[in-house]
């Protein structure tokens, strides 16, 4: 080891070990509104992991053995429950009941045990970022910003570049991007520790402020230990779905970062290689751009060589099992996207492409009914009433104003629904068949991307669900099939899919089920017995509320372009984006 390299390692220990000696009396009283909604998961430890890939524990490892917890439910019951794959974020404006076991920024990054931070996003304010990591070592804190900003006048590369000036430990790597109308919207997380554990954390929040306020998915991996035994590259290919082969798909995603043959990321890589990923439960869904010819090579190559985009998405969703115990009364499945940008994709794309992907199931031994397709888009007045007003409308975008976008608009309106559902009489009804379930978060704008098949009309049960980085656009997801097969895309995305069958316990024959969760991230008991769950129940973290309401025949969506006149929370008007 060079001298210099000692030096380093020494005063980053000495930070360490420093850090540990600090006063752990009780802090000075904080004004109520910076801890109200604290989440039970954050209340059981600031820096608590809670494993989704292991029943529900309420962890507090405070730096100490990951895999102990503070409490644990010990009853047979508990052990049948899983929490939420998926978490939320933690909005300071928000009632605690809408902030139940939502996760904050600081939650992530502020551990004084992290040593290595890789940011990947499409926008950043690094001094709001770097508030986040813990005080004593955040200037220790070696961090990796990965962006896409590319030209000279770009202000998001500019302030990158600016922070990296200010922040000594910041680096800055610029991704390649080869197309012109293609942006790096992956956001993601990769996090090394001192106590040699890692943690992989995928989002769909820019790196500002602003998301923070607004609704916001979280996906995170458990604290992930160094492999025992390194696996070959000759062996083969682990099923979709497993810890292993989510390993080999994030390690092909980064792979593909390289330009000319030259890695991008090979520190990154290198590192991640030593890792054990086997608690991870969840198909990695990426996008990388340039072709993809999913027709032009045999299935074992796809795999190895990777697949992006919609190719890869239906090679996911074509493994998963949907509607296994369907009964000859039950009602067609229901897919829900949810997104914060619908881009000018065409009508053909719509109902050739993309809508048969995610249509798609795996063999089954007779057809099934084609699923009912709703998007989740908001209106101008659930913008206008959101916590950050007509602000948060700058992120949230679709545009309407041509021939060609008010003709997609057409084909749209059928399928357009609210953000925010406003109680009836009829879903108040506890004896409705479609009772109220409210999230809480109907004011925290939608910047979240989900997508989930509703295994009923009544969208009781999930056959799969999805948070990812990815718009509604052929950017994305890639464009359809041409002549040759090829497949384009032009962004960098990153997202999760998960299903029940993840959670199958191996002593038991009934399948897992997958259940919509509002206001906290674990099923309760009461829904199992309403649903007749006799095994396995896996929650999943709805954002938006239930039974869906759909617009009505004089409403659009928001659209940042058009002006409104009509005052916001805050008293203003919106004067139309980029006007």
């Amino acid at each position: 080891m060079n001298p210099a390299e000692e030096s380093r390692k020494r005063r980053n220990y000495d930070a360490f070990q420093s850090s540990r000696d600090r006063s752990i009396s009780p802090p000075p009283k904080r004004h109520a509104s910076t801890v109200r909604g604290r989440s039970e998961r954050e209340e059981a430890g600031t820096l608590g992991v809670v494993n989704a890939a292991a029943p529900f524990t309420l962890s507090s490892d405070n730096g100490s053995d990951p895999s102990k917890s503070t409490k644990q439910a010990t009853s047979p019951q508990s052990r049948t429950l899983f929490p939420s794959p998926m978490q939320l974020n933690f909005v300071e404006q928000l009632p605690a009941s809408s902030n139940v076991d939502c996760v904050s920024l600081r939650s992530i990054l502020g551990d004084p045990m992290i040593r290595e931070c890789w940011l990947f996003n499409y926008l950043f304010d690094m001094d709001f970022v770097m508030r986040h990591f813990d005080r004593d070592t955040r200037d220790l804190v070696q961090v990796r910003v990965v962006h896409g900003s590319w030209k000279r006048e770009d202000p998001n590369g500019i302030h990158v570049e600016d922070a990296a000036r200010r922040y000594p430990n910041i680096k800055v790597i610029k991704a390649f991007m080869p197309e012109m109308f293609g942006t790096h919207h992956t956001k993601a997380m990769v996090l090394f520790r001192h106590d040699d554990l890692a943690q992989v954390v995928i989002l769909t929040a820019n790196f500002i402020e602003r998301d923070f306020r607004m609704s916001q998915a979280i996906w995170k991996t458990p604290l992930l230990p160094l492999q025992k035994h390194a696996s070959s590259p000759s062996d083969p290919l682990p099923p979709l779905g497993t810890g292993v082969r989510f390993k080999h798909d994030l390690l092909a995603y980064f792979r593909g970062y390289s330009r000319n043959g030259n890695a991008t990321l090979p520190d990154l890589i290198s590192q991640l290689q030593n890792y054990d990923f086997n608690a991870v439960r969840g198909a990695l869904i990426g996008s990388l751009p340039g072709l993809q010819m999913p027709d032009q090579s045999r299935p074992e190559q796809q795999d190895r060589i990777g697949q992006w985009g919609l190719p890869a998405l239906k090679r996911i969703l074509s493994s998963i099992p949907t509607n296994p115990d369907q009964s000859a009364d039950s009602e067609r499945s229901h897919i829900v996207a949810q997104v914060s940008s619908i881009a000018s994709v065409g009508e053909k794309w719509l109902f050739t492409t993309l809508i048969p992907t995610l249509s798609t199931t795996a063999p089954a031994q007779q057809p099934l009914p084609k699923p009912k397709i709703s998007l989740i888009f908001p209106t101008a007045s659930e913008i206008r009433n959101s916590v950050d007003g007509y602000g948060s409308g700058s992120s949230i975008h679709i545009k309407t104003s041509s021939p060609t976008q008010a003709k997609q608009l057409a084909v749209l309106k059928p399928m357009l629904c609210h953000w925010s559902a406003r109680p009836t009489p009829k879903t108040l009804d506890p004896a409705s068949r479609e009772p109220a379930r409210q999230t809480g978060r109907g004011r925290a704008a939608p910047h979240i991307k989900t997508y989930v098949r509703f295994s009923d009309a009544a969208t009781s049960k999930i056959d799969w669900a999805m948070m990812t980085s990815a718009n509604l656009s052929t950017q994305a997801w890639g464009t359809g099939p041409n002549a040759r097969g090829e497949v384009r895309i032009s962004s960098y995305e990153l997202g999760i899919v998960v299903w029940p069958a993840l959670w199958q316990d191996p002593e038991s024959p009934r399948p897992p089920t997958m259940v919509p969760l509002f206001r906290s991230d674990l099923p309760p008991s009461v829904d199992r017995e309403r649903l007749g769950i006799d095994g396995v129940a896996v929650g999943w973290r709805v954002p938006y509320d239930l039974p869906l309401v759909p617009y009505a025949g004089d409403e659009t969506p928001w659209c940042a372009s058009d002006p409104c006149d009509e005052l916001d929370c805050m008293g203003r008007v919106w004067p139309g984006y980029g006007r």
